[in-house]
């Protein structure tokens, strides 16, 4: 009788409560448990784990307290119709304002209500390719002036980015440690990728913004 296979992996840890829909598969190249974010999703842990996202326009903040070891990344692109790119933090009727607002404060806030400080957070920022084909708005470049803007705006403490460019990027996000790392992906031809966040652009345009009662500042 041939033997049963052994795990050579820790168990799985157990998602913090509201992330148990995120998708978490064991990377037997870092030795971790990861939790894999597509557009519109965050995830926020404080354990041993890794989050790892594929962006094209999209962007993605690291967002991390390191005196406390927790901490989370969100996956998000902002919707083409927002008006003036000098209204976007500031104008709060502004629709691309609100839709990147939101995506930031509710990770910011989960972070918090475990126990993190705001005047301690570390912020890494990543994606914002020129990616999408056949769209007159630099999507891209966009979501990078939102989210340098929010971070000046909120002045929360940005330590390193990596933005901008031709070509989709993988990046790989240890809460942690606050370790990360981000690899362009030049030979890929990810169409998998581009059809993804076309889709999720469709969706911003067509849906409203949820969570307008989301609240940073205490």
């Amino acid at each position: 009788m041939a033997e049963a296979a052994i795990s050579t992996h820790p168990r799985q840890p157990r998602a913090l409560p509201g992330f148990e829909r995120i998708r978490r598969y064991w990377d037997p190249v870092n030795h971790v448990w990861a939790a894999k974010l597509l557009p519109g999703e965050f995830y926020v842990s404080r354990g041993d784990e890794m989050i790892v996202t594929t962006l094209g326009s999209c962007v993605a903040a690291c967002i991390r307290d390191p005196k406390r070891g927790v901490g989370g990344m969100n996956h998000f692109m902002l919707p083409t119709r927002g008006g003036d790119p000098e209204s976007w933090v500031d104008d709060p009727v502004n629709l691309a304002t609100r839709y990147g607002n939101n995506a930031m404060e509710q990770l910011i806030n989960r972070i918090l209500k475990l126990g993190a400080r705001r005047q301690d957070l570390e912020v890494k920022l990543f994606g914002g390719g020129r990616v999408l084909k056949g769209v007159t708005t630099d999507i891209g470049q966009r979501n990078i002036e939102f989210a340098m803007e929010y971070c000046a705006t909120e002045s929360l403490g940005l330590i390193s980015r990596d933005l901008g460019g031709a070509y989709p990027r993988k990046v790989q996000f240890f809460p942690d440690t606050g370790r990360a790392f981000s690899k362009k992906l030049y030979r890929t031809r990810n169409q998998t990728l581009i059809e993804r966040e076309e889709h999720y652009l469709h969706e911003l345009e067509e849906e409203p913004v949820s969570g307008g009662d989301v609240d940073l500042f205490e």
